[in-house]
């Protein structure tokens, strides 16, 4: 199976994610935690997550480049600065972190495996297509940035 037959929207990805994490919490263990620790805990992390993701939509804006993820190569430039110094895939690691935040505000440890399943599909059917587009449209410029960048965090 080719790596483009199943792409589907990252957040489409994290939103069916985040249902089927909701899902399996009402069907498993659940920890019991107190709101007042569990709400700001998740909400620190969401915000983390939404920081990392409009950062990421920032410098792409700003360089004016294709935020369509599922366009890489109708990427104009190569984005290496501000957040891109952290991780390649920022926005990525923002829906990662909400779907940490999810689990964390759900309580319940199977539905980490929300999380685990995104990074996977993301790994699979998302960057690596990704950047073996960057990687022929941007030659040695993007092998350098890869070699000093990690891919998540």
């Amino acid at each position: 199976m080719n790596d483009l037959e199943l792409k589907v929207p990252p957040p489409v990805v994290a939103l069916v994610l985040a249902v089927a994490m909701w899902a399996v919490s009402r069907f498993t263990l659940v920890f019991e935690v107190d709101a007042a620790l569990r709400v700001p805990v998740a909400a620190a992390i969401a915000l983390a997550g939404g920081a990392f993701s409009a950062a990421g939509v920032a410098a792409f804006r700003r360089a004016e480049t294709t935020l369509n993820p599922m366009k890489p190569d109708a990427a104009s430039s190569l984005v290496t600065g501000g957040i891109y110094r952290v991780t390649r895939n920022p926005m990525y690691v923002g829906l990662l972190l909400v779907l940490l935040a999810w689990a964390a505000f759900l309580c319940a440890p199977w539905a980490l495996i929300g999380p685990a399943v995104f990074v996977a599909y993301m790994n699979r059917f998302q960057i690596a297509p990704e950047e073996r587009a960057l990687l022929s449209m941007f030659g040695d410029g993007y092998s350098a940035y890869r070699a000093k960048v990690r891919r998540w965090l």
